[in-house]
C-alpha cells in the first residue's frame, strides 16, 4: 500500500483524511518562531489531542522537466486550521530527496528513505538550508531541525499510520505529530 501511495500518476492527486491523535509543539519560548513559520504554511504552535487531519499530494512536471510533488497538510484544530506545506523532487546523482519546507519555502532538507524489515517507510533529514530569496545558506548542525518520519499501513485496519519527529538539539522538540489516515475517492 505504500507503495501504491508513492506511485503518484501527473496531475492526479493523493487525497487522504485522517485523525492525528497527538500534535506536540515545542517550548512556549519559541512563539516568535512559530509565528512565522506558520505564516508560511510550516511549522505551528498548536498542540493536541484527536485533530482531524487531511493530505493532498500533487504530483507535477516542472518546466526542467523534472518531476515535483506538492505536500499539503492541513490540521484541524478547534479554533485554527494549520497547514504544513512542502515540496519535493528527486535528486538522482546524490540519491536523496529535496525538501522544500513551507509556502513560499524558508527551509530546505535532504532526505534520506530506508524501509524497514517489516515494510514501513523510514525517513531521515540530512543537509539543511535557510533559503533567502537568492542564496540559500547552510544551517549549522546545532540549529537544525532533526527529522524522523515512520509511515507504515495497518492491514488489519486498512489505515496508513504516521509519526513524525522534529528535534534540534538545542532547543528540544519543535514538532511531533502521529496519527492515522485513510484514502479518500477523487
Amino acid at each position: 500500500m505504500l507503495q501504491q501511495r508513492y506511485a503518484l500518476p501527473i496531475d492526479q492527486p493523493f487525497i487522504a483524511t485522517g485523525l492525528m491523535q497527538k500534535i506536540d509543539s515545542g517550548a512556549a519560548w519559541m512563539r516568535p518562531f512559530y509565528a512565522v513559520a506558520a505564516r508560511t504554511k510550516f511549522l505551528f504552535p498548536e498542540s493536541g489531542e484527536n485533530v482531524p487531519f487531511s493530505i493532498r499530494n500533487t504530483c507535477k512536471v516542472l518546466p526542467s522537466g523534472e518531476l515535483e510533488v506538492l505536500w499539503e497538510r492541513s490540521f484541524n484544530f478547534e479554533k485554527k486550521t494549520r497547514h504544513f506545506n512542502a515540496r519535493m523532487t528527486i535528486d538522482p546523482v546524490r540519491k536523496v530527496v529535496k525538501d522544500y519546507l513551507g509556502s513560499p519555502s524558508l527551509f530546505y532538507s535532504d532526505l534520506h528513505f530506508t524501509v524497514t524489515t517489516d515494510g514501513r517507510l523510514l525517513i531521515r533529514s540530512g543537509i539543511q538550508r535557510f533559503i533567502l530569496p537568492k542564496v540559500e545558506l547552510p544551517i549549522p548542525k546545532v540549529l537544525e531541525g532533526r527529522v524522523i518520519v515512520e509511515e507504515g499501513f495497518d492491514d488489519k485496519r486498512q489505515v496508513y499510520t504516521i509519526h513524525v519527529s522534529i528535534h534540534n538539539p538545542l532547543f528540544g522538540r519543535l514538532m511531533m505529530y502521529a496519527g492515522e489516515f485513510t484514502q479518500q475517492s477523487i
